[in-house]
């Protein structure tokens, strides 16, 4: 295909329609979206999203734990697909743009396509992972997981939400459980998304070219103490299981900070026991989210915990348990497909720079069973996971541009004579 102007460019005005569209399903007082997955919600965006893949043409297909395929048939139907998406779910207070940006500008090329009339030889597809966020179900990026194998298809169906109810029986209820189905073979594997971070705003780049993902692992720490009136237990006689948590709490961020400055360590969910005012709390559960660039690092703050917990289940005489829930190992995509992206912005005179991803994304999984890379853009002040969640249009659909040209360039164009 050539270069520069003459390189077919997506409908930016449609994708921002598509956005703004999919934004009103679970949409917030304060601008926001709050569809947790395999929710009503997330059923009706679900639908939205196949109608408008059928209306592009394409089939659609559901594997067993949910993900959504839409096909755009190649002319060489037993070439792997070039695939692309992302997810629809969001957090409780989430953005517009998380993941919905990645499934609506996969169809936007699509819609491109048939615009345009381009066949390819390979067919191009769009999926939908569930439940990537994990905000309702754990483990997070369930979906892209099955999908790759990296968690049993029985495992993820019986993970159950804070009210008891299974993915098994949510998938069942929303109608969307599909039949058993062989993993498909897959070309490669491109997503785009909001970065999520300020860095590219900060720099002034309009992509990111996204050459890997820090090593992730997440725990549940649990404190156990024992519960006692407030007022006549004295404090040297406590064993006080908040304060003992808060302690390892403050000790989470002083193990990321010692890795400075590409190691991360969140406490973002607490949960204590009896959690009422005048009683000492006997339990405590929080979680614990190290990220660093290197599984060495990884291994270091791990251990560094597990020492600290050590340390202040003897002094605050309480018994600590730490339980892993999800672990990713640092990655590096595909040399080949970063390149595409790179060489993809350079010829549309997009600015441009390499990025190593803080977050979690789908695309971890796919890239151990496809050659894969991402794409991103920049999203306002670096703010993500909050309805204030916010992107530029131009940008929006620049980064739509670049996946465009890869899929095109992966999918190969048929020429007529």
């Amino acid at each position: 295909m050539p270069a520069g102007s003459n390189f077919p460019a997506v409908d930016g005005d449609r994708l921002w329609r598509s956005l703004m569209d999919l934004a009103a399903i679970g949409a917030t007082p304060k601008g926001g979206v709050c569809r947790l997955a395999l929710t009503d919600e997330d059923r009706r965006a679900r639908e939205m999203f196949v109608e408008w893949a059928r209306a592009a043409g394409c089939t659609v297909r559901v594997d067993p734990i949910g993900n959504i395929f839409a096909r755009r048939a190649g002319r060489d139907p037993a070439r792997p697909a070039v695939m692309t998406g992302s997810h629809i779910d969001t957090q409780p207070t989430g953005g517009k743009f998380d993941g919905n940006y990645g499934v609506l500008a996969g169809l936007e090329v699509l819609r491109r396509l048939n615009d345009l009339d381009i066949d390819t030889e390979a067919p191009v597809e769009v999926v939908v992972w569930t439940n990537e966020e994990g905000s309702r179900f754990v483990p997070v990026m369930m979906g892209s997981a099955v999908f790759a194998g990296a968690v049993a298809l029985d495992d993820a169906r019986a993970a159950r939400d804070g009210d008891g109810i299974s993915v098994g029986d949510a998938l069942d209820r929303i109608g969307f459980a599909g039949p058993p189905c062989e993993r498909p073979a897959i070309d490669s594997y491109f997503e785009a998304h909001i970065e999520q971070g300020p860095v590219l705003e900060d720099a002034g780049q309009t992509i990111g070219v996204v050459t890997g993902a820090l090593g992730q692992r997440w725990f549940d720490c649990e404190v156990t103490g024992f519960e006692a009136h407030a007022g006549p237990t004295p404090m040297e006689l406590r064993r006080d299981a908040l304060q003992a948590a808060a302690v390892l709490m403050r000790r989470v961020v002083e193990i990321a900070l010692v890795h400075a400055p590409h190691a991360r360590g969140t406490v973002g969910q607490v949960q204590v026991h009896p959690n009422s005012r005048n009683v000492i709390p006997g339990g405590v559960i929080f979680s614990v989210d190290f990220r660093a660039p290197d599984d060495a690092m990884l291994d270091a703050m791990e251990q560094a915990f597990r020492e600290a917990m050590s340390v202040v289940a003897i002094d605050h005489k309480v018994d600590v348990a730490l339980r892993e829930t999800s672990r990713f190992a640092a990655l590096r995509f595909d040399a080949g497909c970063v390149a595409e992206v790179a060489a993809a912005a350079r010829d549309l005179g997009v600015g441009a720079m390499e990025i190593v991803s803080g977050a979690g994304h789908d695309a971890i999984h796919i890239a151990t069973c496809a050659p894969s890379a991402m794409i991103f853009v920049p999203c306002a002040g670096g703010i993500s996971h909050n309805e204030l969640e916010d992107a530029d249009p131009v940008d929006l659909a620049a980064g739509a541009n670049i996946l465009l040209r890869c899929i095109l360039n992966r999918a190969r164009v048929v020429e007529r004579g």
